[in-house]
């Protein structure tokens, strides 16, 4: 509680002394580039009221550069909102002002949320990330700065559609944040340093784990009564492809960004395999979405230098979850644990011991959070008017995955120019999406939803 305080002081001081701005600045409200809201606050808009978006939500009210304050809330189901609102009521009192004439519930709900704000203000997207370009292009229309949720796009059309969305939002000079927290580890920003100045020679071989159990909505059994197709696929969106990418994309994006950055670079091709080995639950009632339990995906860079990336959700088997780097004069951990812990570390040859160590990452303890980080940046380059948007990195990378999924999901070696210009759009028309509308993806009678079928279905994923 005394924390809390002391951010409430630090605010009411930098209202007392900041009027007169806040008043200029709500004259000039209309100019993309200004925040635009009473009393110099940054409002909030959140869609998508899961945990991720809560998340965001919190650590955008924690920034360094305050105040900003959710005034919003939109989601899809009423008690995900509602839970989303406690949880952050409680946790920010003062910064939370979203009365129930202010919490929208629907399809269209990311409509109305975005209509509470001002030109200048953010709108956070983390609902299914099909809907990003749905929702980003709403934004744009409203001059509103944006933070969005990785993946940004789960096929090639989408993401033809939204490298053009964010050249409109540069143009505009709106701020985009994406949710590729790793590109603000203090961590990893100093091990890229390293990588670059030459430290570990030339990367020529890249390696990327996430094995561990079944998490989220990793899979799925017959939808219960109750609840239409359209909703349970969005309910439940990291069972299908459509959705989310399924888990290749939302799960093991993270390592597939940080190593092309690290690389300084994009692959060019991916060939891979992945196999389901559990068709049914521990009841013995079968599952129907859309994902594999393991994948392994190689990725070459056009200098001919590989990313191995190896993903498996099995309950029982050895847990891995970090990812490595190798170069011509020695090797590098690039995260130690998850999709960025520290510390990073380089060596002097391929073992990585302690006696062969070169150096290993320090950072200050009040930079040590990236979700933090990615967001007390955001909102740096907005309040100093500076140009920040992430969209086409954040674009690449998500693309970069679904190239690693086609080729894993087809059997076939998939470049990053097919998928790129790939005619799939796997849910066209979701700006026009109802409650009503069918669901993207239709099950067949046993209630079993298309699954990949590689070296049959060998030009799309299903």
């Amino acid at each position: 509680m005394s924390e809390m305080n002391e951010k409430g002081t630090s605010r009411r001081e930098f209202l007392k002394h900041t009027g007169q701005i806040a008043a200029a600045s709500a004259l000039a409200g209309i100019a993309p580039g200004v925040f635009a809201a009473e009393n110099n606050t940054i409002k909030l808009a959140l869609i998508g009221c899961g945990g991720r978006g809560s998340g965001a939500a919190n650590d955008a009210m924690s920034v360094n550069k305050g105040p900003v304050k959710l005034v919003a809330m939109a989601d899809v189901f009423e008690h995900r909102l509602k839970g989303s609102y406690n949880n952050l009521k409680q946790a920010q009192p003062e910064l939370v002002d979203v009365p129930e004439d202010r919490q929208f519930i629907g399809l269209d709900s990311y409509k109305n949320a975005m209509d509470c704000l001002s030109p200048g203000d953010i709108a956070i997207f983390a609902s299914p990330p099909a809907f990003r370009w749905v929702h980003f292009t709403y934004a744009i229309k409203k001059n509103l700065n944006v933070f969005m949720e990785k993946p940004v796009t789960v096929d090639g059309p989408t993401s033809r559609r939204m490298f053009k969305l964010g050249e409109e939002a540069s143009a505009k000079n709106l701020k985009i944040g994406v949710g590729l927290m790793s590109r603000h580890s203090r961590a990893l920003e100093q091990l890229r340093n390293r990588i670059l100045d030459g430290e570990i020679g030339d990367i020529i071989l890249q390696r990327g784990y996430r094995m561990h159990g079944p998490v989220g909505f990793f899979n799925s059994t017959v939808k219960p009564a109750g609840i239409s197709d359209l909703m349970f696929q969005v309910q439940r969106f990291h069972s299908f492809l459509w959705a989310s990418g399924g888990n290749y994309s939302d799960f093991y994006i993270h390592l597939v960004d940080h190593q092309a950055w690290m690389k300084n670079d994009w692959p060019v091709k991916a060939q891979g395999l992945g196999g389901r080995h559990y068709k049914v639950n521990a009841q013995g009632v079968p599952f129907v979405d859309q994902n594999l339990d393991t994948y392994s995906v190689e990725y070459t860079y056009a200098d001919g230098s590989k990313f191995l990336l190896d993903g498996r959700c099995m309950t029982g088997c050895a847990e891995i979850y970090s990812s490595y780097a190798h170069g011509t004069k020695g090797s590098a951990i690039v995260s130690k644990s998850g999709d960025c812990g520290m510390p990073s570390s380089t060596y002097r040859s391929q073992n990585m011991t302690a006696e062969n160590m070169i150096w290993e990452s320090r950072v200050r303890r009040d930079q040590g959070n990236p979700y933090q980080n990615e967001w007390n940046d955001l909102v740096d380059a907005i309040r100093s008017d500076t140009p920040y948007n992430e969209i086409e990195s954040g674009v690449k990378s998500s693309l970069v995955t679904s190239l690693g999924r086609m080729a894993a999901h087809t059997g076939q070696e998939i470049t990053y120019e097919q998928i790129l210009n790939s005619d799939h759009e796997m849910a066209p028309g979701l700006d026009k999406l109802t409650a009503e509308s069918p669901a993207p993806l239709q099950p067949g009678p046993d209630g079993k939803y298309p699954m990949p079928q590689p070296g049959i279905t060998k030009t799309r994923e299903y």
